[in-house]
């Protein structure tokens, strides 16, 4: 089946909601490459390929190695490679896309906000959060990289 409608046009509220709350995220204290790391890493887990192609091509245009990037789905076989912040990161992000599992666990919610503080780990759970709900978008529209 090719892409479906554009939510934009169809139901310009919610998506200039989706994108004010993007803007947010942009304008936290995630470092910008952490940002995309978030991004990367659920578009993945979610299965949307638009919205992993864009992020993917944001990092790299950050001047992140392509190798890196291209680890980011096995980054525990490739544990060297991540910082200890990325690596939390990484865990919170897939808790928070697979919230229906286990919800957040308790130790590793205590370890970030002793690494991030509780404003950094607000801002990393609410940048999992709507990347979460863009991917559901970009996969229930159908949505295809553009080449």
């Amino acid at each position: 089946m090719k892409a479906r409608l554009f939510i934009g046009k169809v139901f310009p509220k919610a998506f200039q909601a989706l994108n004010a709350m993007d803007v947010v995220i942009k304008e936290s204290d995630i470092d910008k490459w952490h940002q995309e790391l978030i991004k990367i890493k659920a578009s993945h887990l979610n299965g949307c390929a638009f919205c992993l192609d864009k992020h993917t091509q944001d990092a790299l245009a950050l001047g992140i190695e392509p190798r890196k990037i291209a680890l980011v789905n096995v980054w525990r076989e490739a544990l060297s490679h991540f910082t200890e912040e990325e690596q939390l990161i990484l865990q919170v992000t897939e808790q928070v896309t697979f919230i229906h599992h286990d919800g957040l666990e308790d130790a590793l919610y205590a370890k970030c906000l002793e690494k991030f503080g509780e404003t950094l780990t607000a801002q990393i759970i609410t940048a999992a959060t709507v990347i979460n709900a863009w991917n559901r978008i970009g996969v229930g529209f159908k949505m295809e990289p553009n080449f």
